[in-house]
């Protein structure tokens, strides 16, 4: 019995996530019929409505959603302790919400996720991607990758690589534009500037050469906060920007992008990786949490040096 009432709480879960019976039990690789005798015992077991079904959607009754966090949260319990008594890598099951920069997601986990699939064919994520500060606590987010300095006292940081920066220009703009040999040159060529859309506020890396530094604390004549516009603004040849190597190297090598001062090192973005020190870190969690840190470790654009 208890187990056919776990069961019937998954089947719920996964159709309020889901938001249909069919895509529900699909996924579970039950008959729907199944499924919906499933949630019709849930109901009379509990003595109220979980869902509101039409023909074109369903969704959870204000009981059947504070329901489901609670039945969730039993869930992702029942799994953890499945997993942790279990040998096998794809014993790790449920969901899991990983908020990561933009760059991040869409130029290094995205391609690769593919490969976190196959190793854990039984994670589901919830993966955002976007360079807004969440809070993981009040949003319910299990972990993030953060860029630059962490300073919340409420979470354990870990170090887990870097975004390694190009000073780049299009070939169109170089060509049109004043000679540029030294950082000093800069001060007369069009800048693009780059703001956390956060908090608005301005990125300023340094460049290194031997025992040189420069900050690229220069005059900036259109500003981005967004990482795909700014690089697209680059390609366009509205002026000099420090795009992510990782992105850069690909437009570099096809002509679109030239690397300027390449004598000169960018300082690089620290990634960390964060959760809430209130939260036990769960198996699921923690192969997310290991595969992004060793897909970095694996990558040239995007490990420590």
């Amino acid at each position: 019995m208890a187990l056919d009432r776990l069961e019937a709480m998954r089947a719920f879960c996964r159709i309020v996530e889901i938001g249909s019976f069919g895509g529900a039990a699909e996924s579970l690789g039950l008959a729907k019929t199944t499924v919906s005798g499933q949630i019709q015992t849930l109901e009379l077991l509990l003595g109220i409505k979980l869902l509101h079904r039409t023909t074109r959607k369903v969704s959870p009754t204000t009981e059947g959603a504070a329901y489901y966090l609670r039945a969730r949260a039993v869930l992702e319990d029942v799994d953890d302790l499945e997993a942790s008594v279990s040998l096998s890598r794809s014993a790790a099951r449920g969901r899991v919400h990983i908020e990561m920069p933009a760059a991040v997601g869409l130029l290094l986990v995205v391609p690769a996720l593919r490969e976190f699939t196959v190793q854990y064919p039984n994670i589901h994520l919830d993966i955002g991607c976007s360079d807004r500060v969440v809070d993981l606590v009040e949003e319910g987010i299990d972990c993030a990758i953060r860029g630059g300095v962490v300073t919340d006292p409420n979470l354990v940081c870990k170090i887990i690589g870097q975004v390694q920066l190009a000073l780049c220009a299009s070939p169109d703009y170089l060509r049109e534009a004043p000679s540029l040999s030294a950082p000093d040159d800069l001060f007369q060529h069009r800048n693009l500037g780059y703001r956390f859309s956060a908090n608005n506020r301005r990125y300023l890396p340094t460049m290194f050469r031997d025992d040189e530094a420069f900050n690229l604390d220069v005059p900036v004549s259109m500003y981005f906060n967004n990482g795909s516009a700014y690089t697209a603004a680059t390609v366009a040849g509205l002026g000099i920007a420090f795009v992510p190597r990782a992105e850069a190297q690909p437009l570099i090598d096809q002509g679109l992008l030239t690397e300027v001062l390449p004598d000169w090192r960018l300082e690089a973005i620290t990634l960390s990786l964060v959760y809430p020190y209130t939260r036990h870190l769960s198996a699921r969690v923690r192969a997310v949490t290991d595969w992004v840190s060793d897909l970095m470790h694996r990558n040239q654009f995007w490990k420590n040096d």
